[in-house]
């Protein structure tokens, strides 16, 4: 990581995103590895390599494929999703759940919009969630899966720290990821209510509801995100029932 950074604030609006669109899946990607021809400026921000916010039709996802050295979380907006994975983990994944999945050596899972429940009827509505993926310290450990509940936190208002690898974090509620210099923070505003950004190296702030006024910048809608670097401490506030997304970053990578 460089040790001279000049402090940036670079708004991506949502429309500006790539797209992958089938019968079944509307998917929104924030940056281009993997996704499409890559883009030597557009690959990741700070240890953030994949933000995608997908909506999967009912009874279709993601069928059984690979994954290897990436720690993987789970962000679900609306309905859920059923996780299956080679490790023996099994799970529905649902608003207010955050879920990491460290693939390590090498692991095997589906997502899927699936029938579940009772009823086993298929449900109404999309799933819609954002998945992120951030590099772990080391390579080659073993996988593993974690969730938990941390609706009840949200209820506050407040940024809660829901995914974290931070030494600072070990005491909280938080699910743990193999990297101790990222964290992943999650608020639920109500209308007039603010919160305040960290400051690190690398801040990534992603509106997933709602609007919100950003200190020095001004309206942020739905799917918009920001690119923080060398900056932080800016009050964001919502003028609407809203949802946000932040990452904060202690390192980076190149690619």
């Amino acid at each position: 990581m460089s040790t001279l950074l000049t402090p940036t604030v670079d708004v991506r609006r949502a429309g500006g995103r790539l797209a992958s669109r089938l019968s079944w899946l509307d998917s929104k990607h924030s940056f281009s590895l993997g996704t499409h021809q890559p883009d030597p400026a557009n690959t990741h921000h700070g240890l953030l390599l994949v933000h995608n916010e997908d909506l999967v039709q009912p009874g279709t996802g993601f069928d059984t494929h690979p994954h290897q050295d990436m720690e993987i979380v789970t962000w679900v907006l609306q309905g859920s999703l059923v996780h299956q994975d080679s490790g023996g983990h099994s799970g529905v994944i649902y608003p207010g759940l955050a879920q990491r999945m460290s693939a390590g050596t090498g692991i095997l899972h589906s997502e899927k919009n699936d029938p579940y429940g009772s009823t086993g009827e298929r449900p109404a509505d999309p799933a819609h969630f954002v998945q992120m993926w951030v590099l772990p310290d080391e390579a080659g450990v073993a996988p593993g899966y974690e969730q938990l509940e941390i609706d009840g936190e949200l209820l506050s208002g407040g940024l809660v720290t829901v995914a974290s690898g931070m030494d600072r974090h070990q005491d909280t509620s938080a699910i743990r990821i193999r990297n101790r210099h990222a964290a992943l923070h999650v608020a639920r505003l109500r209308p007039g209510q603010q919160v305040i950004l960290p400051e690190a190296p690398y801040l990534h702030l992603f509106v997933a509801r709602g609007s919100v006024e950003l200190e020095g910048t001004g309206r942020l809608d739905e799917g918009d995100a920001v690119r923080f670097t060398a900056t932080g401490g800016h009050r964001v506030g919502a003028t609407g029932p809203a949802e946000i997304l932040v990452w904060e970053m202690h390192a980076t990578f190149e690619l």
